[in-house]
């Protein structure tokens, strides 16, 4: 199977501090992954990397068959959509939903002088319908809710038709109609064999969704477990990326747990 990212024994060190620590991994281009953790366990970092917006310390990092510092990042970024909070509040606040998603086409975070055809607006419209954000295209970005700016960062991921898609905390924020919402149309997306290779960053086991196939732990920027969904989400496993202990529930496709 064809590795649309690897790491390589890659850590980042930030003074004395490992952000990362010695972390190998690999996503195939027919796979989904969680990455989970609790707070400063490294999740930020790792997907800083794997979109090209930081080098690592150490190690070698290879993202749609091309080594990181020896590849014009340019020309690689158009190939990777990311969502996330960070890249929302880098829009003007005059920007409509519509521009914030067709000017990714350029990657620009708004629309500017850059002229786009039909066929680019006809794509961001269609988009925008897909993620259930068709009646937000004229609305100002600065005034949509949590939830309606997740759907707008989702379909602006995908304008330019990405190899790896990479979503940070897309549920963050989010009510719970709003939360499952989205994570019902991500798993009928990562179940598409049209999807690209994902990767989602969450703190919840709530906002797995279906079809998803493979799960990456964190601690403290280190590896707990990483591999199959169902082999790698265990009680055990869990324990030891939270340093808690908690009881583990699955109905169905869907997770849950609580502390004991």
């Amino acid at each position: 199977m064809t590795a649309v990212l690897a790491f390589d024994d890659v850590s980042v060190i930030r003074g004395a501090r490992h952000l990362l620590k010695n972390v190998s991994w690999s996503v195939g281009e027919d796979e989904r992954w969680i990455v989970m953790g609790a707070n400063g366990a490294g999740k930020s970092t790792l997907l800083r990397i794997a979109s090209t917006r930081l080098f690592p310390t150490r190690g070698a990092v290879d993202v749609l068959g091309e080594r990181m510092g020896k590849v014009d990042l340019s020309e690689l970024r158009p190939a990777i959509g990311v969502s996330s909070a960070l890249l929302g509040r880098e829009m003007r606040e005059e920007e409509t939903a519509l521009n914030a998603v067709v000017s990714a086409s350029y990657g620009m975070t708004g629309r500017w002088r850059e002229h786009y055809d039909a066929d680019d607006e006809r794509r961001a419209l269609q988009l925008l319908n897909q993620w259930g954000a068709s009646t937000l295209l004229s609305r100002r970005y600065s005034t949509l809710s949590e939830g309606e700016r997740a759907r707008v960062l989702i379909a602006r991921s995908l304008m330019s038709d990405p190899e790896l898609l990479l979503l940070d905390e897309p549920a963050a924020g989010l009510d719970l109609a709003g939360r499952e919402d989205l994570v019902r149309r991500l798993g009928a997306f990562a179940a598409s064999p049209l999807a690209p290779a994902m990767v989602l960053v969450t703190h919840h086991l709530e906002e797995i969704p279906e079809n998803f196939t493979h799960a990456l732990l964190l601690r403290d920027g280190e590896v707990v477990a990483q591999g199959p969904l169902e082999e790698t989400v265990t009680q055990g496993n869990l324990e030891a990326t939270f340093g808690l202990q908690l009881t583990l529930n699955r109905q169905g496709s869907r997770f849950s747990a609580f502390a004991r």
